[in-house]
């Protein structure tokens, strides 16, 4: 169970860095590709280099990643921790290799926020009212987006079968923020049983919890195709006063 006080509390974003991108249709991973004079990742990094409130920052990326170093040494200098565990098969093993690494660091208690290597426009007050949110709750949640359009439930041959009512229904975002030890647990158990997880909420909502959604802002995207790399180069190159943008 958390302690709930955020002075006495660690923020740790953890950063799932090891996909390839195949949707993209790139030569490199997406997460290295050019993005407003960085890269995809360089840009997320800096979200969470920037937040005070971020106590540090792990990546996992895979095995002998050879764009990594020249992304990491821009980082040398900044004032809090930035680790590197090993990338796994699917995310949930990423991200459960960076939590295993983590926990030498960190007590069980304190936060990780697991965020999409491939979302670097979210704004740092989503991040705000992410931990403002949570930090008092006994199992964490996540950002999240009310479903605008009408969802339609099909075949396998795409015949629309029936027209889902949409008021209970939220698209899932990044950061998902949960306590180190719950989450790693859960990802173990989920893992162990074979279990589809698409995303942390999910293992967690596995072990019988209620994770609380918080309405985040419609231009924390994720490049998947080459239209969102697009949308992302708007949203950088909008003035600093002006910055959220409309997914498409």
């Amino acid at each position: 169970m958390p302690a709930h006080n955020k002075k006495n509390q660690a923020f740790w974003a953890v950063i799932p860095a090891a996909g390839v991108g195949k949707r993209m249709g790139a030569s490199i991973p997406k997460q290295y590709l050019p993005l407003a004079g960085k890269t995809v990742l360089g840009q997320t990094l800096d979200v969470f280099v920037k937040h005070p409130d971020i106590s540090g920052i792990i990546v996992a990326i895979t095995d002998g990643d050879p764009y990594w170093q020249d992304i990491a040494g821009h980082y040398q200098a900044i004032n809090k921790p930035l680790l590197v565990a090993s990338g796994g098969e699917e995310r949930c093993h990423s991200v459960l290799n960076a939590l295993t690494e983590l926990s030498t660091q960190i007590e069980e208690h304190h936060w990780v926020l697991v965020h999409d290597a491939a979302r670097p426009c979210l704004p740092a007050s989503d991040i705000d009212r992410l931990i403002n949110k949570l930090v008092d709750s006994d199992c964490g949640g996540l950002l999240g987006l009310p479903m605008a359009d009408t969802v339609k439930r099909c075949t396998p041959d795409r015949e629309v079968l029936e027209t889902v009512d949409r008021s209970e229904l939220w698209r899932a975002l990044t950061p998902q923020m949960f306590p180190l030890g719950l989450l790693k647990n859960a990802l173990e158990e989920a893992i162990n049983n074979k279990a589809l997880v698409t995303d942390e909420a999910s293992a967690v909502e596995q072990q019988g919890l209620k994770p609380k959604v918080v309405e985040g802002q419609p231009g924390n995207i994720k490049i998947t195709h080459p239209g969102d790399l697009e949308l992302a180069e708007q949203f950088f190159n909008a003035s600093s006063g002006n910055k959220t943008i409309q997914a498409k």
